[in-house]
């Protein structure tokens, strides 16, 4: 077995996530630190019962990612993650709730604050939750990889801010003529979503009266929540999209945990909401990609797509059929992301049609949508 002093040695030539655990439970947190030390690629640190503890712990440890628990004497998760975002600015928090309405509204609160991501904790208890310790070993290392973006790095031309490349030639959306008004918009995001998502739409002026079909990663309880909050930013009507709803102008739908948002044409016309129980894509469920092939099926270049922030690349492929349709797609830029995968595979494919800061996307949307469609592509 290596000593402690030769695993560090072989650490600093390799590409390891190191991680610290914050839990009051010894057992919760040693069964966490256990689970997490077995994966190649990621070393636990330190393992803290409380947030003052972690505090001195990030003063003495290099540390990528924390995982972090809500609910702890002393200092909770809550009280922690400001103070210790204010000493690492750079630092991935992931937080850990229980399923209760009442943590899953303090975790959406904390992705306001800044976490990273959050894990939700199996009802049973820790003991034989493999569920629950593929998703943390999966974000864990997602969150280490990303966690270098946060730091100085050489950043694209400042012309690209605003302007992608130039979309396929073959995409029926780039011919010189007015496009037409969208008739629907659909926002895809995933870390640090809630918080964009708030931004966005609170820029939106109440004329717009398109529906909005938004699909976020995120957990069931987590998404009847995000729709509350988002109701509040937005001055909207939001909620769950429900199976066989008919879509109305002027609301808000948003994909519920555990299953894909499609939509399909309605016999009596419109459209309506149909809920997906199909396997996961991009190892998401809800996924974006899945939203936008039967948006693009049915709207074609009446659709307006913003991907913002996420990690991964799902909606990629679905921005593929939405440029195909003749739909536009907005993608977030990477200084406003928290991480740049999900809008960075969009506009590095070349399918976003401008590139924007966060703050400019609810403008530029009422620019397109809200106006009289005489946008020229």
């Amino acid at each position: 077995m290596k000593s402690e002093a030769g695993k560090r040695k072989q650490d600093e030539g390799n590409d390891v996530c190191r991680v610290m655990v914050v839990d009051d439970s010894a057992i919760a947190r040693g069964i966490v630190t256990r689970t997490l030390s077995e994966e190649t690629g990621i070393r636990v640190v330190a393992s803290v019962p409380n947030g003052l503890m972690a505090l001195k712990a990030l003063g003495n440890h290099e540390i990528d990612v924390v995982v972090l628990d809500i609910e702890m004497p002393e200092l909770d998760g809550l009280s922690a993650l400001p103070r210790m975002l204010e000493l690492r600015p750079d630092l991935k928090v992931i937080m850990v709730s229980a399923a209760s309405q009442k943590d899953a509204d303090i975790s959406l609160k904390t992705m306001a604050m800044g976490a990273a991501d959050y894990v939700e904790k199996p009802k049973a208890g820790l003991g034989g939750a493999d569920a629950f310790y593929e998703e943390l070993v999966r974000k864990v290392r997602q969150h280490g990889s990303a966690a270098p973006q946060a730091r100085p790095a050489p950043r694209p031309a400042r012309a690209a801010r605003s302007t992608a490349k130039p979309a396929p030639s073959s995409s029926p959306s780039r011919r010189k003529e007015l496009l037409p008004r969208p008739e629907i918009i659909a926002i895809g995001s995933s870390t640090g979503g809630p918080q964009a998502l708030a931004e966005v739409l609170k820029n939106l002026d109440p004329s717009l009266l398109q529906p909005i079909l938004i699909t976020q990663h995120m957990p069931a309880t987590f998404t009847a929540l995000l729709a509350q909050h988002m109701t509040r930013y937005s001055g909207r009507t939001a909620s769950e999209a429900q199976d066989g709803e008919r879509i109305e102008p002027g609301r808000i739908y948003i994909a519920p945990g555990g299953k894909h948002l499609l939509v399909e044409q309605a016999a009596a016309g419109g459209t309506i909401i149909r809920l997906d129980d199909g396997p996961p894509e991009n190892s998401c469920k809800p996924a974006v990609d899945p939203m936008l092939r039967s948006l693009a099926r049915i709207f074609g270049d009446r659709l307006l797509t913003i991907i913002l922030t996420g990690m991964g690349c799902d909606g990629l492929k679905g921005c593929e059929a939405v440029v195909h349709a003749g739909g536009r797609v907005l993608a977030q830029d990477r200084e406003t992301s928290v991480v740049w995968g999900m809008p960075g595979a969009v506009a590095q494919a070349g399918l976003s049609r401008e590139i924007l800061p966060l703050g400019q996307i609810g403008p530029a949307i009422m620019r397109i949508a809200g106006g009289e469609g005489n946008e020229r592509s």
